[in-house]
């Protein structure tokens, strides 16, 4: 099962998110774990996801969550803001799924 994180600033914000990815995912029969969490949680549980994504607003953040990224082998990218603003699923799951194949 692919485990996949999606950070915000408090983990909220994304929540939305989480909901479209996993019925995009159950619509194409994937097992996929998708969870929310606050990018101050990232540095305490990157091990337990193959990929996490970053929501636009926190972009910022992508250098020091590259940094611990790094220092566990994981991937961290920032989610495409078009995909995140108009909650297109589908298209933020793809991107952690390439990311995940990247590995």
């Amino acid at each position: 099962m692919k485990k996949i994180l999606l950070i915000c600033d408090l983990g909220m914000s994304t929540s939305l998110m989480v909901k479209k990815m996993q019925a995009a995912a159950e619509a194409r029969g994937l097992l996929v774990e998708i969870t929310a969490k606050s990018v101050n949680d990232y540095k305490m549980c990157v091990d337990e996801f193959d990929v996490a994504l970053l929501g636009p607003q926190i972009r910022y953040k992508l250098p020091e969550c590259q940094k611990i990224a790094d220092e566990h082998g994981k991937k961290v990218a920032c989610i495409d803001m078009m995909a995140y603003g108009t909650l297109k699923g589908d298209k933020v799951l793809d991107q952690a799924l390439a990311l995940i194949e990247e590995v």
